[in-house]
């Protein structure tokens, strides 16, 4: 039995345009309510309702969350699904208006074809309103209907219709949406949602219902792909007695019994042998079909790796130009390095610029040095590892992905790839026949960093020199690289703001590898003071070449020793971002060594010479 087509359609404005009222109406005059919910929405009530007992609340009816009733917003995106005339499914996400919420109604965006932007006519065109518009254009949403609610309000004045459409047209010509219409209704009274409006004579158009049946799915776009690749996402390895094979669901194009294909990002060739669906064995399998692939031979593939054909395929690569919808709570921190999800795979990423915020107001571009919660801007990516992105604009599923934070887990950003950098293709790791390991036997020792992180004043650079003095009299080739000398020259430009901290610790971590990778033994004294940011510089060594060290020292001796006068520029208020004043210090929770600052340092540095030789 042949599936059903959906579509997909996203509600989105500011709070109380009357997101959830326009939904729970359409729902309801269409028939697509349970009769024991419908009756609960004539006795629940919210705080404050206007809507007299006894009358269906229609908004009641999307907004699921008990908190979403208490306040009288939309939390989370809610789903209703309803039957359109000619057999079509219509999945429904009324997504939340308030600004807090702007995550929740960028990933609905992200799968949506049809986005109705809801505008109040009481109060006008507001900023979310602009910034849902700019999300649902950069989400490639190919449908936006902008429709004009509570027009009974203003008793159906066709003149505040137009001027409404009059302020938005320069957004909407900015944004290069080509397929827009405009839809004046009374979601509370059901002008023009479901049925056209006597009340509404100057309006031409059909009602929200009719505009929803009539829009048709643009020909050969077919998962939002206008490249001519075929996909595959691997999501399991299946093992049987009589073999093994790659599980996943097509997700864009078809693959056939006997085509070549290859396994990205490793770029191994092979041939499908054969493929299993849940009805038996297929000989070809189209977008949306759930298989188990067999290669001939069987090369290695893993659970986030995709397939593709051979003959046309994505080149893997490591940095990529994106927009960015910017969802944490905390600022982007460019140079700070994050998880990059795209479908099952996951690989750490870094971003390296921001090229510019977007002004929603005006379309301009901000120079600006990080990004805000709800901020848009286009970003350049680093990856630890090549993935295989496509342009966002060829296809929504290979070409999208989520930021999340390395600590927390949280999603704190979502991509949309412009284009992958030249620079990713342009560059060619070379090997030397004289390596770290020849280097390091030539000197008769074991290369590694012994990283020392604690607050100013702990006692890094003391214990960091009395160390290397031991080391030089053993024979052992070492070198110090001290946060401040490092700071009067390579990152002579650099401040003490989060995003200056994690660039700080990258350079000196990839300066460190160029030393181990010399064969010496680097000591690091540096404060470096975000957990994140030194487990990101552990991930670029390779097992055992990373010693972290942590001079605990308490805050108030560091103070009391104060030898740059940091602590008293910071109680007089002119230093402003002091690790452990100012700013955070988050204390290491594996280091491999744990230093009492306030001991002898003669006893410390035995315990670190016990560790290195």
């Amino acid at each position: 039995m042949k599936a059903r087509p959906i579509i997909r359609l996203l509600t989105c404005g500011s709070v109380d345009d009357g997101k959830s009222t326009l939904i729970g109406r359409l729902l309801v005059e269409t028939d697509s309510v349970p009769h024991d919910t419908l009756s609960t929405t004539k006795k629940v009530r919210r705080p404050g309702s206007i809507i007299p007992a006894g009358e269906i609340d229609f908004s009641l009816l999307t907004d699921g969350l008990e908190a979403e009733r208490e306040q009288g917003i939309t939390i989370d995106v809610a789903y209703r699904s309803m039957s359109l005339l000619d057999n079509r499914r219509l999945i429904i996400a009324d997504a939340p208006g308030h600004e807090q919420y702007t995550r929740n109604m960028a990933v609905a965006a992200s799968r949506a074809d049809i986005a109705l932007v809801l505008v109040d006519a009481t109060r006008g065109i507001r900023p979310q309103t602009l910034r849902h518009l700019t999300i649902c254009s950069l989400m490639g949403v190919e449908k936006i209907m902008v429709v004009i609610n509570k027009l009974d309000a203003m008793n159906f004045d066709e003149g505040v219709y137009q001027s409404l459409i009059a302020e938005l047209e320069p957004t909407i010509n900015r944004l290069g949406i080509e397929s827009i219409s405009y839809i004046p209704v009374s979601a509370l009274e059901g002008d023009n949602v479901v049925y056209k409006s006597d009340r509404v004579k100057w309006y031409s158009g059909g009602s929200l219902l009719d505009e929803i049946q009539n829009w048709r799915e643009k020909p050969n776009t077919s998962g939002h792909s206008l490249s001519g690749h075929s996909r595959m996402g691997v999501q399991l390895i299946s093992r049987a007695e009589n073999f093994r094979g790659v599980s996943g669901t097509v997700s864009q194009g078809e693959f056939a019994v006997g085509d070549e294909v290859i396994v990205l990002p490793s770029q191994r060739k092979a041939r499908v042998s054969r493929l299993a669906s849940f009805g038996g064995d297929i000989e070809k399998a189209e977008t949306g079909t759930a298989i188990t692939m067999v290669l001939e031979p069987d090369i290695d593939a893993t659970r986030g790796d995709f397939i593709e054909r051979a003959s046309d395929f994505t080149v893997p690569a490591d940095r990529f130009s994106a927009h960015m919808v910017w969802l944490g709570e905390e600022e982007l921190i460019h140079s700070r390095s994050y998880y990059l999800v795209n479908g099952s795979s996951m690989v750490p990423a870094t971003v390296t610029t921001i090229r510019h915020r977007l002004d929603i107001n005006n379309g301009e571009h901000e120079s600006v040095r990080t990004l805000g919660m709800n901020e848009i801007g286009l970003v350049e990516i680093a990856t630890d590892a090549p993935v295989p992105l496509t342009k966002y604009s060829e296809n929504r599923n290979s070409g999208n992905f989520v930021l999340v934070d390395r600590v927390t887990l949280n999603t704190v950003g979502a991509g949309m790839v412009v284009h992958a950098l030249r620079r990713a293709t342009n560059i060619t790791k070379h090997d030397y026949e004289i390596n770290k390991a020849v280097r390091a036997t030539q000197k008769s020792q074991r290369a590694r960093v012994i990283w020392m992180t604690g607050l100013s004043g702990s006692g890094k650079s003391t214990i960091a020199n009395a160390l290397e003095k031991k080391l030089f009299a053993a024979g052992i080739h070492s070198y110090i690289l001290d946060g401040d000398n490092l700071r009067l020259g390579l990152n002579k430009d650099l401040g003490f703001t989060k995003e200056d901290r994690a660039e700080n610790v990258r350079r000196v971590a990839e300066v460190s590898k160029l030393m181990v990778d010399a064969g010496l033994v680097v000591i690091v004294a540096l404060v470096s003071p975000f957990k994140v940011d030194r487990d990101h510089a552990r991930e670029i060594f390779d097992p055992g070449e990373f010693v972290e060290v942590w001079v605990k020292t308490p805050a108030e001796v560091c103070a009391e020793r104060d030898p740059k006068g940091l602590y008293k520029k910071a109680r007089e208020g002119n230093l402003p971002n002091l690790t452990g004043v100012g700013q955070e210090y988050e204390p290491p929770t594996n280091a491999e060594l744990v230093l009492d600052g306030t001991t002898d340092v003669s006893a410390n540095v035995e315990r670190l010479l016990k560790e290195i030789l």
